[in-house]
């Protein structure tokens, strides 16, 4: 089965014509924070960016607010057809937010920070459409460059398989070793960001190709 691309931390024109040559299936646009991010975006600046996103291509919100009627307000404002749910938020917000979503599909973020995470994406999945898993740190809850421990995400994996619900990889990933975590967490999609940038923080054209080719023909296994 092909595992599916997302680049993350659309920024500009130029980084979103570059993520779309590069055959992603995914974009991603950061606004509403409240921990740091080079690429957090205003509403209207995502909006602008969402609005040229051609067919076929899903635009996702990635965002850390927390509370539900303002998550959903701003996915409206910016025009998407996801919600990646980043922030650190109830259950119940969580519950408002994909009962409010108008029909976009749900992706809520789960933290590795050790085997912990299997349980907070049990807890979580009912409630979601997909499951993330990045790493942080205290000051960034994305965007880290960092790996966590794939043996913890295999397992997440592994135990959301009965429920049907879809595993997200993030969390330092790149061209490196994107055949590897593939190899190891078998996840249904994989999303990247820092990982495919130039030092200063533009998408890189080459790495981009390099890391989308690579997912898509590595496959998972069922």
């Amino acid at each position: 089965m092909t595992v599916r691309a997302k680049i993350c931390g659309i920024r500009s024109e130029a980084d979103l014509r570059i993520a779309v040559a590069a055959g992603a299936d995914a974009v991603g646009f950061i606004s509403g924070v409240t921990h740091f991010s080079e690429d957090a975006l205003d509403a209207e600046r995502a909006a602008e960016l969402s609005r040229v996103v051609p067919p076929f291509v899903t635009r996702v919100l990635v965002t850390h607010l927390e509370e539900a009627g303002a998550i959903v307000e701003l996915a409206d404002r910016v025009g998407v057809d996801m919600i990646q749910v980043h922030g650190l938020v109830s259950a119940d917000t969580l519950r408002a937010v994909h009962k409010n979503a108008g029909g976009r599909k749900i992706i809520k973020a789960i933290h590795v920070l050790g085997p912990e995470a299997v349980d907070a994406a049990l807890r979580t999945a009912s409630d979601c459409d997909a499951v993330l898993l990045d790493s942080r740190t205290a000051d960034r809850l994305g965007g880290t460059g960092r790996t966590h421990d794939w043996s913890v995400s295999a397992a997440v994996v592994s135990a959301l398989r009965d429920l049907g619900c879809p595993v997200i990889l993030a969390g330092g990933l790149g061209p490196h070793n994107i055949v590897e975590a593939i190899a190891r967490v078998n996840p249904f999609a994989v999303d990247v960001n820092s990982g495919v940038e130039t030092v200063a923080g533009d998408k890189n054209p080459d790495a981009c190709t390099a890391f989308v080719t690579a997912a898509h023909r590595t496959g998972r296994t069922e």
